[in-house]
């Protein structure tokens, strides 16, 4: 990790450290923008009826174009999902970074010392490392909730296949899950991700990749130790690195081209994706093939224009 900042007494700059790649930022960009649009065009079918869902769908040109965009902004999240593992394994197997962000005992023993500090039982903070437990929290929630949504997703994307293997109630259970994840994931990003990332403190390294010394001390001073004593692994050379890329390139390019195929299943499989109607329409159950009209007066008599007339000679004679 490297860093840069002023020297001189010209420039009085804090010190800063690279802390995200501008991949890194892309994909975080491109997470958020498809979360977004996902959360608008999603929760306004799942509440349709509402007044406030009526027209947030009649804002985006239908029920019709509103499923569209959803569709488009699911699928976009899942290329990005792919991305993130490929570019995960890239960085993991050929630059040979630490698996940091993988959960550990200690992020217990941080949150139970964060709590006790909170609560004034504790002088000290815990001494966090690169991602605290909060920001592992946030990461493993979404890679939870990425995976239950696409799962749902895809049950409701192609019922018919699914029922194939499953009983019918799963499509139901289904679009509940799949509404009630949505929800969770909403109101998640509203308290838990606002509070830490925007209004306990507002940290603009992912948009920016850069952190202050500052902001280190105080949120990741095991990371800032190391830096500063020179533990950190010194990048591969060049010949390491182009001997790890022929290893995992290929592997990695069959391994992107099977999601793919499998991406391209999973929006193409089927044409039967469930729709949302309005709950107010109306269905009629049973309607008689030839309904009875209820007689409003008296009938008035009519000659059947089938029966013939009476002849007058023929009622004479009757008469006699």
């Amino acid at each position: 990790m490297g860093t840069e900042g002023g020297v001189g007494m010209a420039d009085q700059r804090p010190r800063t450290y690279q802390r995200f790649t501008r991949t890194e930022r892309v994909e975080h960009l491109v997470l958020m923008l498809s979360f977004i649009v996902l959360a608008l065009t999603g929760l306004p079918q799942k509440y349709v009826g509402n007044r406030w869902a009526e027209w947030l769908i009649a804002v985006m040109g239908g029920i019709e174009m509103v499923r569209r965009i959803h569709h488009i902004a699911a699928i976009v999240l899942m290329l990005e999902v792919i991305f993130h593992i490929v570019a995960a394994g890239y960085r993991l197997f050929v630059l040979q970074w630490p698996a940091s962000i993988l959960p550990q005992f200690k992020d217990i023993k941080d949150w139970l010392g964060d709590i006790r500090y909170r609560l004034g039982l504790s002088r000290q903070r815990p001494q966090m490392d690169r991602y605290t437990y909060v920001e592992k929290i946030e990461y493993w929630a979404v890679v939870w909730g990425t995976l239950i949504m696409a799962i749902t997703g895809f049950m409701m994307w192609n019922p018919i296949t699914t029922t194939r293997f499953l009983p019918g109630d799963f499509i139901p259970a289904a679009k509940a899950a799949h509404g009630g994840e949505a929800i969770l994931a909403v109101l998640s990003i509203l308290t838990w991700h606002v509070y830490h990332v925007h209004l306990k403190r507002f940290n603009k390294s992912i948009f920016t990749g850069k952190i202050t010394e500052e902001e280190m001390r105080r949120e990741h001073p095991l990371e800032l130790a190391r830096i500063e004593s020179g533990q950190v692994p010194a990048p591969p050379d060049v010949e390491t690195r182009a001997r790890r890329e022929r290893v995992y390139l290929p592997v990695a390019t069959a391994f992107a081209a099977l999601l793919l195929f499998g991406l391209y299943e999973f929006v193409t499989y089927e044409q039967t994706a469930i729709t949302t109607l309005p709950r107010r329409a109306t269905v009629v159950a049973f309607a008689p093939a030839t309904p009875t009209s209820t007689p409003t007066g008296t009938p008035t008599p009519r000659t059947s224009p089938t029966s013939p007339p009476t002849p007058a000679s023929a009622t004479i004679r009757a008469g006699l």
